[in-house]
């Protein structure tokens, strides 16, 4: 707390200053107070320079407010001091009155020096009794404040502040000049907007919140006299403490009764005042993202705390940036949705208890803003307290040995933006999106179909020790899940089913470091060290074998934008916290505007969705799903178009899934930040598994909201140049492999034997039948004779699945569905 002084003159010399500035000394004695004042008047106006800006223009620290994207929810304050400016018509008269009874009678009467005060508080404090008395004047005591609030090095605070006579005889000069240059009211407005009240309650709107729980300008004549009476000992007479409560009332009263002194109240409202018995609350104002409104908001409000960490449009520094946003007087409406936030704060915490080591992480981000609407993970927000801690011990076995704790249940990390350490999660097949778009842009529709067998022998060199070599061999050999085959697919039903080994060869087929580059226009910012040494350039991403796998790491908030940026056609929007930012004059903030730009073609945007929308049980008028869904259960639930897909990686250590509607893009990603290669199943379906969470808050998010379709792709990029497969039925295998080849696309003969009229081991048919894409994979049908003809479109194609480990860097997990 800054150094309050009302004993302005205690010794001779001071006066003897004084009286350089007034002419003489006991000149006091001899005039009326006004022509003294009138001389001193005189004297400033020809001998002071201008005022220094601090008294002029600089404001006192101001509280910033952080409200929810209603403009009305209180998210979160944060300050150095608790003050909010107030005019002096939202300040009651009754306090305005108060003040000028505790701390300056003449205040309306002198010339920002009260001489006539100065000279009885000499006479007084020489006469040696032990009560001394002051002299300076309100105006006085705002300069004071004024320019120790504006002082950037404590050195300054100091000199503001100090006991000296150099000191006093500025105060006096610069009051004066006030005197001048401002209203009255004016002065008075500005010394309760800056005088300290104590608990740290600055300025008369922060005290009459903390102590009274209402604004100023409905004080009451009992309160008003209270608050006036703290100003001069907020410590000493701090009505909140034992001892602190009867001086504070003592000295309520004497403001009381001063009032009557100088005619503002009446000897009978005195008495009622003091006859009343105050009730004083101790609502210290909650600072920081520890002291959110709602519990689990803080993940939230630490996003745009460190959001505006970086934007310099606050400061050339980290340091001017946080001094700005804690002393600005900012309202800041956040993109915070709070019935979306709500929403996951219940699911993550039903899915895990705060105190499970896994993390059950959501992001919500809207697509074509990329404002932020909620970010959700079974953790408190607050640091765990070394001297009593509650955080249990490491999952990790190595920093369990050495006892130390890890943070759960509390953390101040950012789990689900990632920083300070926090790289990422692997986020298994969620990333064959990625391989999707860089196809479609590369002119490959949906329809393009590669058969899917167990293994895939890729051209990917890898180290050919690593599981995930083609044995004796150091080719990459990826495996879908369970060892089956995928059989002949389309990117709708390879996504549907996420196989692996339709995945693996397309990205082959594209390029990879293609498939890097859209992951990275998509936001994907390849934190770990690894991951960035792969995707730093063309010749690494090109041997980047199982990317489309998922086995880069990434955040619940990165993996959001990325499938909102489809969601949107193609405009990313670099995400956001805020969505209106005003100083404390009411400005509006061009910084808080989203920042989106072009990124992917509509159709390539609209065709990659098209084909999201299989894994999460829905269907266009153009999908081509077929009957497999990872995560049928989200179109059930939410009602409402939908596209996303699940992910998860070898051993299950992570489990992820997307699912979005045109408003809302949701990511959850269930993972142990304290020990990644944890021996815990991370799950999907089961209650505490990832999906409920993912699916339950985009349920909540969308109550009472439209349902508005996805627009489906055009014929080119989903079907792409349809050709007529020729009959081969009941053909010898060799003629048939020949006719379709020479119809111009890839001939594959099945090893499943169908019931057929044609004679055994010829062909039986093709899957699929009538048309398909150019240069597509057509399955020929063996006949098994005696039956009827085979039916057309063959059997249904096998689940997906994953690989064991990465092929480019062996013992990392890749991705499955």
């Amino acid at each position: 707390m800054r150094k309050r002084d009302h004993n302005v003159f205690t010794n001779a010399a001071s006066l003897l200053i004084c009286g350089l500035l007034a002419g003489v000394v006991v000149a006091a004695a001899a005039f009326p107070a006004v022509a003294m004042s009138g001389l001193a008047a005189k004297a400033g106006a020809e001998t002071f320079g201008a005022l220094p800006k601090e008294l002029t223009v600089a404001r006192a620290p101001q509280i910033s407010y952080l409200l929810a994207s209603d403009g009305k929810t209180p998210l979160a304050t944060m300050y150095d001091e608790n003050r909010r400016d107030v005019k002096l018509e939202d300040i009651a008269p009754v306090m305005r009155d108060a003040i000028i009874a505790a701390e300056d009678h003449d205040f309306y009467k002198h010339n920002g020096v009260d001489l006539n005060g100065v000279a009885r508080a000499f006479v007084n404090n020489q006469s040696g009794t032990n009560s001394q008395q002051g002299a300076s004047t309100l105006t006085m005591q705002y300069v004071r404040l004024a320019i120790a609030y504006s002082a950037t090095h404590p050195a300054d605070v100091v000199a503001a502040t100090e006991d000296t006579s150099a000191r006093k005889l500025r105060e006096m000069r610069y009051a004066i000049q006030i005197d001048k240059e401002f209203p009255k009211d004016e002065i008075l407005r500005r010394y309760l907007n800056i005088a300290s009240f104590g608990n740290g309650a600055y300025g008369i709107y922060a005290a009459s919140q903390v102590y009274f729980g209402k604004p100023p300008s409905k004080l009451k004549l009992e309160e008003a006299a209270l608050l006036a009476g703290m100003v001069k000992a907020p410590t000493t007479n701090d009505p909140t403490t034992r001892s602190g409560y009867p001086l504070a009332l003592d000295r309520r009263n004497y403001v009381i009764e001063n009032m009557v002194k100088i005619g503002k109240i009446s000897r009978q409202e005195a008495d009622a005042a003091k006859a009343t018995k105050l009730v004083v609350k101790d609502k210290r104002t909650p600072n920081g993202c520890v002291s959110t409104n709602e519990k689990g908001w803080g993940f939230f409000c630490d996003y745009f705390y460190r959001w505006w960490l970086q934007q310099e449009t606050f400061g050339s520094t980290s340091y001017d940036r946080e001094r700005r946003l804690k002393s600005g007087g900012y309202t800041v409406v956040t993109t915070l949705d709070a019935q979306a936030q709500r929403g996951a704060d219940k699911a993550v915490r039903k899915a895990k208890k705060e105190s499970a080591k896994e993390a059950a992480m959501v992001a919500v981000v809207e697509p074509g803003t990329g404002r932020v609407r909620a970010l959700a993970v079974n953790r408190q927000f607050r640091l765990d307290d070394p001297r009593n801690p509650k955080n249990k011990i490491s999952s990790d076995p190595a920093k369990a040995k050495k006892k130390i704790r890890g943070n759960y249940p509390a953390t101040v990390n950012p789990l689900l933006t990632g920083g300070q350490g926090i790289t990422g999660y692997q986020a298994g097949s969620t990333f064959k999106i990625f391989t999707i778009v860089a196809a479609l842009e590369k002119g490959i529709p949906l329809s393009y179909t590669i058969n899917a067998q167990q293994t895939f022998k890729s051209e990917y060199i890898i180290d050919s020790s690593s599981p995930a070599a083609c044995p004796g061999t150091h080719f990459y050999c990826p495996k879908n899940a369970g060892g089956k085959a995928g059989g002949v697919q389309t990117m709708w039903s390879a996504f549907a089913q996420s196989t692996n080994t339709y995945f693996v060869p397309l990205q082959q087929q594209v390029g990879a470091e293609n498939v890097v580059d859209v992951a990275r226009r998509l936001g994907i910012q390849f934190r770990a060290s690894n991951d960035a040494k792969f995707a730093s350039t063309k010749d690494y991403a090109h041997q980047w074998g199982a990317f489309t796998l998922g086995v880069s790491q990434t955040t619940p908030l990165e993996l959001a934008n990325a499938y909102a940026t489809l969601a949107a056609d193609g405009k990313y929007c670099e995400p956001i916290p805020v969505q209106e930012i005003r100083d404390p004059e009411g400005n509006k903030l061009d910084i808080a505007n989203p920042r989106c730009e072009k990124r992917l073609s509509t159709e390539v945007a609209r065709a990659a969705v098209d084909a999201a929308r299989c894994p999460v049980g829905d269907d266009s008028s153009t999908s081509k799903c077929g009957g497999s869904r990872t995560a049928r259960q989200v179109k059930q639930v939410v009602k409402a178009p939908v596209a996303g897909k699940s992910g998860t990686t070898d051993s299950e250590k992570t489990a992820a899934l997307v699912a979005m509607t045109k408003q809302y893009a949701v990511a959850g990603i269930m993972a142990d930040p304290d020990w990644p290669q944890t021996n815990v199943k991370m799950k999907h379906n089961q209650p505490d598994g990832i999906n409920p969470p993912v699916i339950e808050t985009l349920r909540d998010a969308m109550k009472g909201k439209e349902r508005i379709n996805f627009e489906p792709p055009g014929k080119k990029i989903s079907e792409g140049d349809q050709r007529s497969i020729p009959s081969v039925t009941c053909q010898d295998v060799n003629t048939a492999k020949s006719r379709i080849k020479g119809a111009g696309f890839e001939a594959v003969v099945s090893d499943v034997k169908v019931p057929s009229s044609c004679p055994a081991g010829t062909a039986a048919g093709t899957s699929p039948d009538g048309r398909t894409i150019k240069g597509g994979v057509v399955t020929i049908q063996i006949s098994a004779g005696g039956g009827s003809p085979a039916t057309p479109g063959g059997p249904t194609a096998g689940p997906g699945g994953t690989t064991p480990t990465s092929p480019t860097r062996p013992g990392r997990p890749p991705g499955r569905g």
